[in-house]
């Protein structure tokens, strides 16, 4: 009988051996699945992607205060989404024209908004940064 050799480091190499079949090469890429790294790219571009959620209380206030928003001010919007996140404030003011929008830029999402002629004081509170564009 043959001394087992206990230099091996996997079975597939133990088979190989004693079965004498060549050891199956291990592939971290399972085809169709992609690595870590690209996973990881894939949803940081789909995160800087990421258009503005309005939250229920945005969309009230929107609808209570008639305002209708235009393409250009919604991207306008985003911009300074963007631009807040870039500089890494979590609650933004961002001003587009004489509206006024909090946005909590880590999860995307307008949590309200006013038009600042209609508010009787100019004072925001929790946040920690503000965009006007």
């Amino acid at each position: 009988m043959a001394k087992i050799n206990t230099g091996f480091s996997s079975i597939e190499q133990v088979r190989g051996e004693y079965l004498k079949e060549n050891p199956k090469r291990v592939d971290n890429n399972i085809e169709g699945f992609s690595s870590f790294e690209e996973i990881l790219k894939s949803v940081e571009e789909r995160n800087e992607a990421q258009e503005l959620k309005f939250s229920r209380h945005a969309s009230q206030r929107l609808s209570d205060r008639s305002i209708d928003l235009s393409e250009e001010q919604v991207d306008r919007l985003n911009t300074g989404a963007t631009m807040a996140k870039e500089k890494g404030i979590n609650n933004s003011l961002i001003m587009v024209d004489s509206l006024a929008f909090i946005v909590n830029t880590p999860n995307s999402t307008v949590v309200t908004a006013l038009d600042s002629t209609e508010s009787n004081s100019n004072v925001f509170t929790n946040i920690d940064g503000a965009v006007v564009i």
